[in-house]
């Protein structure tokens, strides 16, 4: 790891940031630091960054909700996308934003304005970005049902714009964006409803989400992919898992695909329960789980 700013970049305006601690910006509060960390101002410093990165290793990192950094941090750059770009318009049913608007705000949104199609996203702890990326969804709804264009920056930072078929493009939990990509904008286009039907929904999905998942916790959301089979929260309660603790790394009681740093546990001590608990599912059910947690970094 750097010590110390070795790598500028002339005439880029946002700060740029060496062995920068990243367990702060992550929901589970865990991982090591980052060589170089920047919170790009606007676009066009993104496509600076992009165009003098040379050899160094580029890491997109969103709101942090849904990822575990390991204890050894990331090596390269790091760059979080948050509320510098998050500008958004709307025109009708049309809402058009940047990839660091949070989807609980996209949610919010679209209820001020009588569009219905969004409410989903209002317990959905992320933004934008990472919502494409994994094509967040929760209640029978995804991101992929909304979604009329995407734009992209490759990675000499040249921006694409994407019409995608969306059975080609997003799967379960998956886009399909070429690697390297960043996702930096999409226009969304829900349906005209009605506010107070719109409000009704949002607050009885926030309730379910209250009762049926652990609040007030380090957690990262669900843990794992639902196979096609069964709700991983069902496979893990098979395993005899639920509640399952160690070295401060817990499934939690109320929901058991939920896992949560109920102390001290280190980004080794999450994945390691995650993996006891994948081997776990599969010794007893035969069935095999996925991460649906990023892991990103290297060992400590």
């Amino acid at each position: 790891m750097a010590q110390k700013n070795t790598w500028t970049i002339s005439g880029l305006k946002s700060k740029i940031h060496s062995n920068y601690p990243l367990a702060k910006k992550t929901w589970l509060g865990v991982g090591g630091p980052a060589q170089y960390y920047i919170e790009p101002d606007s676009f066009d410093d993104l496509t600076m960054v992009l165009q003098n990165k040379g050899k160094l290793p580029v890491t997109i990192l969103g709101a942090g909700s849904n990822v575990l950094i390991r204890d050894g941090g990331i090596d390269g750059i790091v760059i979080h996308l948050g509320k510098n770009l998050a500008h958004y318009t709307i025109k009708k049913q049309t809402i058009t934003c940047e990839a660091g608007l949070s989807l609980m705000e996209l949610a919010r949104l679209a209820q001020q304005n009588g569009i219905g199609g969004f409410e989903f996203m209002c317990g959905i702890p992320g933004n934008l970005g990472g919502g494409l990326k994994m094509n967040a969804g929760a209640y029978g709804s995804d991101m992929s049902k909304l979604v009329a264009q995407i734009k992209a920056m490759d990675t000499v930072g040249k921006i694409h714009t994407i019409g995608p078929n969306k059975k080609e493009f997003f799967s379960y939990r998956h886009s399909r964006l070429p690697k390297g990509w960043i996702f930096i904008e999409a226009t969304l286009i829900g349906v005209k409803a009605d506010k107070k039907q719109i409000q009704q929904t949002m607050d009885a999905l926030r309730e379910k989400r209250i009762q049926s998942q652990p609040q007030g916790v380090r957690t990262a959301g669900s843990t794992f992919k639902n196979p096609t089979t069964a709700p991983a929260w069902k496979l893990i309660d098979e395993a005899g898992l639920r509640g399952y603790t160690k070295n401060g790394a817990k499934m939690s009681e109320k929901h058991s695909n939920f896992m949560i740093n109920a102390g001290s546990a280190t980004a080794a001590d999450l994945e390691n329960l995650g993996e006891f608990v994948r081997h776990e599912v599969k010794k007893k059910t035969g069935q095999t789980l996925q991460w649906e947690i990023e892991r990103m970094g290297k060992d400590g």
